[in-house]
């Protein structure tokens, strides 16, 4: 099975998709990883705030953060490939890698909005502090 591996500059949090003001582009792309895992799909994940452990291990994105910084991330691989750098990949490019063929016009978002995180959740509020 094909392995998409997406290494992603530090966010607060394991998307991105927390407190009042959401990235569009992570939210699509969580909209679009979350369609490739339903349909079969191996994508993972890693957050350079979070996953410190896994960018110095694999010796391809230590060296890309080496040169080129954490200004050109995310590096998606395929298989060990670097395929992707500077952008997310988009929902065709995830179907392509992964051997699942092109998303149905209905299965590609056109426009996603993430509701505000509530007062105390997940980056806002008091209870902030134990989630991010």
């Amino acid at each position: 099975m094909t392995t998409i591996q997406i290494f992603e500059p530090g966010l607060c949090c394991g998307t991105g998709i927390c407190g009042v003001d959401v990235d569009q582009q992570l939210v699509t792309v969580s909209a679009d990883i979350d369609w490739a895992t339903s349909v079969g799909g191996s994508v993972r994940r890693f957050n350079l705030a979070q996953e410190p452990l896994a960018f110095a291990e694999n010796e391809t994105v230590r060296a890309f953060l080496h040169t080129v910084g954490q200004e050109g991330l995310p590096v998606t691989m395929v298989d060990g490939a670097t395929v992707l750098t500077g952008r997310y990949p988009s929902r065709p490019e995830l179907a392509k890698w992964a051997g699942l063929g092109a998303p149905a016009a209905e299965d590609r978002p056109s426009l996603l909005t993430a509701a505000p995180a509530a007062a105390d959740g997940c980056c806002g509020g008091a209870a902030a502090e134990s989630c991010c």
